[in-house]
């Protein structure tokens, strides 16, 4: 477990509640604290640009938190988490993806694909993403500034 994380706020629409409970359960059980952001009912529908929202909102002051967002591709979760300017995040399917991502580009948003990923896998993956350093070399930290 990564102490130097002081939450994990997690979200998913309505196609990624099961894969969202299953990974609340696991990194709960870690020893993390898991902030659950919804929804819990796989019946509600939501728009994930609203779940990034919740998720870039509750990180937008802690600086030592990681957020994890799920919908069924993944793919418009982490496009709508990366237009906060705080957030970078990444869909991630597998562990050396999430550590490679972590390492090179300090993403603190891991997004995920419900349609896509093995639920024992969604667990390796997000392990991965928070025992991963980001290496904070000055050529890593000038392309991040460029982005913010």
């Amino acid at each position: 477990m990564n102490k130097s994380i002081s939450k994990i706020y997690i979200a998913s629409d309505h196609r990624g509640v099961g894969l969202k409970l299953y990974l609340i359960e696991m990194l709960s059980a870690s020893g993390y604290q898991v902030v659950n952001l919804g929804v819990d009912d796989p019946n509600t529908s939501v728009d994930f640009p609203d779940v990034a929202k919740s998720v870039a909102d509750a990180m937008i002051d802690d600086k030592n938190s990681r957020g994890i967002l799920i919908c069924g591709t993944g793919a418009g979760i982490m496009i709508a988490a990366n237009r906060y300017r705080h957030i970078r995040a990444s869909r991630c399917d597998n562990p050396n993806q999430a550590r490679d991502d972590r390492f090179h580009d300090d993403i603190n948003v891991l997004a995920l694909a419900s349609d896509d990923i093995d639920i024992e896998m969604s667990f390796i993956v997000a392990q991965a993403f928070l025992d991963s350093p980001f290496d904070n070399i000055e050529r890593r930290n000038r392309r991040i500034e460029k982005i913010s």
